[in-house]
C-alpha cells in the first residue's frame, strides 16, 4: 500500500477514536448511546420514544438489551441484563410527579397488587429526593444475581433486589398498561 493510503487510513482510524461512543438516535436533542454497560454485559440500544402528557414532552424513554426484541413480555419477564433509561427532558416533571407516576405505574403492571414488592418500591422511591431538571439522565439497569440499579448522572443511588421489582418496575413502560402505548411500541422498535 503507498504511503499517501497508510497515512490516510491512519489518520481515518485516529479520527474514529477520538469522535467518542457511537450514538444509534438522536431524539429531541437526546443522543442515545448505541450501547451500555450493565455488570458484565454490553447492552444494546433496542429503540426509544417520548412520553408525553398534553403535548408537553417530559421525558425520553429509551430501552437497551443483550439482543433485540419486540417482545414486550419476553423482556419484562426475562432475568438478563437489561436497562431503561429517562432523559429528562421538562421542568415540568417534578419529584413529585415523578414518584406519583411511578406509584400509580407499578399498581397497573402488578395488576393492581404491590404488595409482594412493596418494601422494594419503598426502597426506590426513597432514593428520589433530589430535585428532578432538565437534562438529569435516570438508569434502571438490571442484572441477574445482583438487582435493578437505580443510577442519575451514572452514579447508583441504590440497587434492588429481586426479579419481581425488575418485572414490575420494567413493566410501567412495557406491560399491557403501559405508561404510554405509543412510548412502549417506540421502545420495543415496533
Amino acid at each position: 500500500m503507498p504511503l499517501s493510503r497508510q497515512l490516510a487510513f491512519s489518520g481515518l482510524m485516529m479520527l474514529s477514536l477520538l469522535t467518542g461512543p457511537l450514538h444509534a438516535a438522536t431524539i429531541s436533542g437526546v443522543s442515545l448511546e448505541e450501547s451500555i454497560d450493565v455488570g458484565n454485559a454490553q447492552l444494546r440500544y433496542n429503540g426509544a420514544g417520548i412520553r408525553k402528557k398534553l403535548f408537553i414532552k417530559l421525558y425520553v424513554g429509551s430501552l437497551y438489551l443483550t439482543s433485540p426484541s419486540s417482545d414486550a413480555a419476553s423482556v419484562v419477564d426475562a432475568d438478563e441484563p437489561m436497562a431503561i433509561r429517562l432523559n429528562i427532558l421538562s421542568d415540568l416533571l417534578t419529584r413529585d410527579k415523578m414518584v406519583d407516576a411511578l406509584d400509580e405505574g407499578f399498581s397497573k403492571s402488578t395488576g393492581g397488587d404491590t404488595t409482594a414488592i412493596q418494601p422494594q418500591i419503598d426502597q426506590m422511591l426513597s432514593f428520589m429526593q433530589d430535585k428532578i431538571s432538565p437534562g438529569d439522565q435516570y438508569t434502571l439497569a438490571y442484572e441477574p444475581g445482583v438487582g435493578t440499579q437505580l443510577m442519575r448522572q451514572g452514579e447508583t443511588l441504590t440497587v434492588i433486589e429481586g426479579l419481581p421489582f425488575k418485572q414490575a418496575l420494567f413493566g410501567i413502560w412495557l406491560s399491557g398498561k403501559p405508561a404510554q402505548a405509543s412510548l412502549k411500541s417506540a421502545m420495543l422498535n415496533n
